[in-house]
């Protein structure tokens, strides 16, 4: 009775079953962040720390790679899988056509991912090697086999995770968050396990490498296995061409991914060429919490993008539009809520000399960097919302965004140090990033939806 009464009340704010692990999935994510700051403070020195956050950026650089394909994987499966279902034992039902064209789609990825994933490695670990070679300034700290590691793990992680995405356009949503549920939890455990046991920068990567293995086994020696070879082989003469199909979205969708880089990732690297690893460190630990937040709040976008797609392929934009509403009042009210936690609590560690709080930054760059976060929900979901119809209509407002915060960044930071890289980063998203893609949500969505009706 209890939990009928807990499931309705869930419900009602929007949190189904895949809703739900998702939400457990980013909350050992976020949980775990906020965690193992307290043993990185503990087992890693101020500079170890700037390393440990300076890895995570440049490892991003993956976004160059993955050019927003993984993201569109999910779509466009959804898209074909609207006109299939499944029946026993593995069967794809439906006509040969749209089987054919997910077959294609699957094929596709795995042979595009395997070959760039590959490439990703040997650049990362060129890049990474040239950068901590020539800002290390003359520090004594052990980095280059932790790097190695990560540059493995990070490749492995790119094959898998548009598998998993294929997964979520099939309707496997519910499970797939499981799946990731599991591996970040094997994560979080045996990351705080190798900080303790004093591996240092190693932990992060030991950690990933036994983690990511955690998925393949669960998708190799499992059930799911069974579903892609019957896409597999579902292949016939019709195919989705990624040249006239794919790629005239997905180039919109790269340069924002890439765009994207430059918003996100440029702040630790430029921190520590200029004032050194324990400053990087101190913005690496501040973006880990938020980017927590932000992970958990956006899990109410990301779960419901099947279903967007669904419905827009269906032309239901009625509900469409009632279940984005719903789901982005939900977002905001839990981002919100977070926010504020955080910075009270970190406030309080200041009034009661904690020394962890002085592993963050001070009072004014966390409010700003706290804002914009909040800020950038709603461009996500306004650009989410439109990607789903298969076009990407914020090309340009990516484009001019990251380059105001990569000029902001660089030359405020080099002036004004880290007050300057927020204070010009909160500036763009308030006044360009916000208001450009309001005006694009409302613009696009009633010329694209009018047009149909």
């Amino acid at each position: 009775m209890v939990l009928e009464i807990i499931k309705k009340a869930l419900l009602k704010i929007g949190i189904d079953g895949a809703l739900a692990f998702t939400i457990l999935t980013r909350l050992v994510q976020g949980a775990g962040g906020i965690v193992s700051i307290v043993f990185i403070a503990r087992f890693l020195s101020p500079e170890e720390q700037g390393y440990y956050y300076t890895f995570a950026s440049i490892l991003a650089i993956q976004a160059f790679f993955e050019l927003g394909l993984g993201s569109i994987i999910t779509q466009y499966t959804a898209y074909e899988f609207a006109n299939l279902k499944w029946g026993a034992n593995f069967e794809l039902i439906g006509e040969d056509i749209y089987k054919s064209r997910l077959s294609s789609l699957l094929r596709f990825c795995v042979k595009w991912f395997a070959i760039i994933g590959g490439a990703l490695f040997l650049i990362l670990l060129v890049v990474g090697y040239v950068f901590f070679y020539r800002y290390n300034k003359g520090m004594d700290i052990e980095w280059q086999k932790p790097w190695i590691i990560l540059c493995v793990t990070t490749s492995l992680n790119f094959f898998i995770d548009p598998v998993l995405a294929f997964f979520d356009g099939l309707g496997f949503i519910k499970d797939m968050s499981k799946v990731r549920l599991f591996q970040k939890s094997v994560f979080t455990f045996l990351l705080f396990v190798f900080f303790a046991c004093g591996f240092k920068l190693y932990s992060g990567g030991l950690a990933s490498l036994l983690s990511i293995s955690v998925n393949y086994i669960q998708i190799i020696f499992s059930p799911r296995v069974k579903y892609l070879k019957a896409v597999w082989v579902s292949k016939a003469e019709w195919a989705i061409s990624y040249v006239k199909e794919i790629f005239p979205y997905q180039w919109r969708i790269a340069i924002s991914w890439i765009s994207g880089y430059f918003i996100y990732q440029l702040f630790n690297p430029v921190l520590f060429a200029t004032e050194g690893a324990k400053v990087a460190g101190q913005m690496g630990m501040t973006l880990q919490v938020i980017n927590g937040i932000s992970l958990i709040s956006l899990s109410w976008i990301t779960t419901k993008i099947p279903s967007f797609s669904n419905f827009i392929a269906r032309k239901e934009y009625i509900k469409l539009d009632e279940l984005f509403n719903h789901t982005l009042k939900n977002l905001l009210l839990v981002n919100f809520g977070l926010l504020l936690f955080v910075n009270i609590t970190v406030q309080l560690f200041n009034f009661y000399h904690i020394s962890y709080a002085q592993r963050f930054l001070s009072l004014i760059p966390l409010l700003i960097m706290s804002f914009t976060c909040f800020l950038n929900q709603m461009v996500y979901s306004w650009s989410a919302y439109l990607r789903c119809h298969k076009k990407e209509p914020m090309l340009m407002q990516s484009i001019v965004v990251a380059i105001l915060i990569t000029l902001s960044t660089i030359i405020l930071g080099n002036k004004f140090g880290v007050l300057g890289i927020v204070g010009g980063y909160g500036f763009v998203i308030t006044f360009v990033s916000l208001t450009w893609a309001y005006y694009l949500f409302k613009t696009k969505k009633k010329q694209w939806h009018s047009a149909v009706a």
